[in-house]
């Protein structure tokens, strides 16, 4: 029989913990976990081209499917590497697991130059996940593995660490019983008393609206919603991370135009707010000059949001869908005015008819050529670009739960591992809306696209350089322009050479085409878009709107 070693402790582990995909790049330092991995079957290895991109495409696994996305990492520079997709995944509260080596336990310590050696690495990583953990003793290993799993996932989520030492993997390590699945962990629930005074508030607005943010989506929360919003008719907008938390076809969803006017004003002169799983982040709420009409009850399961930017009537504290089910359970009617839904509505519509407009002919073509062709259920994409911020975050519709993913950090780059690892997860056709200059921070990940065959349109908008410094650049300093013009590859014949086939187009009549073929295959392809052969957007984003 084989001895069972402490890299089978980490493969139970993540059974137990439901992983079936697991993101990384091989190394010395975690060669035992991979060789465990292949003997026991069940989870599929996603070898990237670069640690931070295991980690932004476990950070989309986990956005596009709601489980735990689980990233592997060498230790010192492997880990080094990781950290900017742990601080996108910190800031955009994902379950994410990462998973590192460590040198041997003999050396651990000692300063003396052992191979990625890292002595300061748990301090390094504590600085970006709810906790991190090392690993002391190989029969330690699975009871750690599954207590960061779960705790990623515990409140509101966060990503964890845990680092190995090799030689622990290697350790042998008596056999056992599997680990066992974790039992579930409770959700929150609010405070009885909290949860009266804010149905009672809710129940007695004139003009009520919802917010939902992204804690809907990572709880799972959006059937409560909808039968909360449908049973009492009250309109709902969004932010950019709750997108899709009610389909922005359906009547009672206004969408997130929310700093647009005339939306604006429908969230100005609401009497009563209900957030929930909402930070108000300043992209969101015009830099906090968006004013909240009326009394605000915030929805939570972290505490520590609560009046940082906009004072609470009512603070509940509690997991996103115990609370719309409490809410629901005490509230038997509303006193909403019947004209409130359809003012509502009237607004929405307006405020994305003006945004719409602004964009001019072929951006807006491009708009209503992904959403008619791409299925319902497809995932959208954004890294942080210029059609991104005009069209992509916001007037793109959003048809389904857990279907918009962007970098909520907005840095540039991790687009396309974002949707690499939301393709994986949920085996939808995904697009990712990519400019020239972000993409060239993960172009090495179209080389695993190619090789697992995954199902991402890759939309490359090509201007030649860093399109939304340009136009913060040319606003703020007086025209100038230095340090954002780009020397660019050709796209296509690079996407060719990894392996992934494509096209140019430089008209939004030969996008349509060529996103129809992109949707009607089964591997990734590649659309370079001459940006500057489209017709002008009539109003381009100053610093203000790009900061806001």
């Amino acid at each position: 029989m084989t001895a069972r070693t402490g890299g089978d402790l980490v493969v139970e582990a993540l059974r137990a913990l439901g992983v079936d995909h697991l993101f990384g790049i091989a190394s010395v330092h975690n060669l035992p976990i991979l060789d465990a991995v292949r003997r026991h079957g069940g989870i599929t290895v996603v070898s990237v081209r670069h640690e931070q991109a295991a980690v932004h495409a476990a950070d989309g696994y986990a956005r596009a499917t709601g489980g735990l996305g689980v990233a592997l990492a060498s230790t010192g520079p492997g880990t080094a590497n990781a950290m900017g997709g742990l601080f996108e995944a910190q800031f955009a509260g994902s379950r994410v697991l990462l998973i590192t080596g460590q040198v041997e336990t003999r050396f651990y310590g000692r300063s003396k130059g052992y191979l990625h050696e890292a002595e300061q690495q748990l301090a390094m990583l504590r600085t970006l996940t709810r906790e991190a953990w090392t690993v002391r003793r190989a029969e330690d290993i699975a009871e750690t593995v599954v207590a960061a799993g779960r705790a990623a996932g515990t409140g509101p989520p966060r990503p964890t660490a845990v680092e190995i030492p090799v030689d622990l993997q290697y350790a042998p390590v008596p056999h056992a019983p599997p680990t066992s699945e974790p039992a579930p962990v409770p959700r929150a629930v609010p405070p009885e008393d909290r949860v009266r005074a804010a149905a009672d508030l809710l129940a007695g607005a004139r003009r009520p609206l919802i917010w939902a943010g992204g804690g809907v989506l990572s709880a799972g929360a959006w059937p409560e919603l909808r039968r909360l919003v449908e049973r009492l008719e009250i309109p709902v907008v969004t932010s950019v991370q709750g997108r899709g938390a009610l389909p922005e076809d359906h009547p009672l969803c206004l969408g997130p135009l929310v700093t647009t006017q005339p939306l604006r004003g429908i969230v100005e002169d609401a009497d009563v707010v209900l957030a929930v799983g909402a930070r108000f982040q300043m992209y969101t709420t015009d830099q906090w000059r968006l004013r909240l009409g009326g009394r605000l009850i915030h929805a939570d399961a972290d505490a520590g949001v609560f009046g940082r930017t906009y004072p609470p009537d009512v603070a509940l504290h509690g997991d996103a869908r115990e609370t719309l089910r409490a809410l629901d359970g005490r509230m038997a009617t509303s006193a909403a005015d019947p004209e409130w839904g359809p003012a509502g509505r009237r607004a929405a519509a307006e405020a994305r008819e003006i945004s719409l407009e602004a964009l001019g002919p072929d951006h807006r073509a491009l708009v209503e050529s992904i959403r008619r062709t791409l299925p319902r259920s497809g995932v959208v994409v954004r890294d942080s670009t210029v059609p991104a911020y005009a069209w992509g975050d916001r007037l793109l519709p959003i048809l389904a739960a857990r279907t918009s993913l962007h970098p909520a950090s907005a840095a540039i780059g991790p687009g396309l591992p974002l949707a690499l690892g939301a393709a994986l997860g949920t085996g939808e056709r995904t697009v990712v809306v990519h400019g020239d200059g972000g993409i060239m921070l993960s172009i090495a990940e179209l080389a695993t696209l190619a090789q697992v065959r995954a199902p991402v349109t890759v939309c490359v908008f090509n201007d030649r350089g860093y399109g939304v410094l340009r136009d913060v650049q040319h606003a703020t300093f007086d025209g100038a322009r230095n340090d954002v013009d780009l020397h660019t590859p050709d796209f296509v014949a690079l996407a060719a050479a990894m392996g992934v086939p494509g096209e140019k187009v430089s008209a939004a009549a030969d996008f349509d085409r060529a996103f129809a073929r992109s949707v009607g295959g089964t591997g990734p392809y590649l659309i370079e878009i001459d940006l500057t052969a489209l017709a002008p957007m009539k109003r381009r984003a100053g610093r203000r709107q790009l900061l806001s």
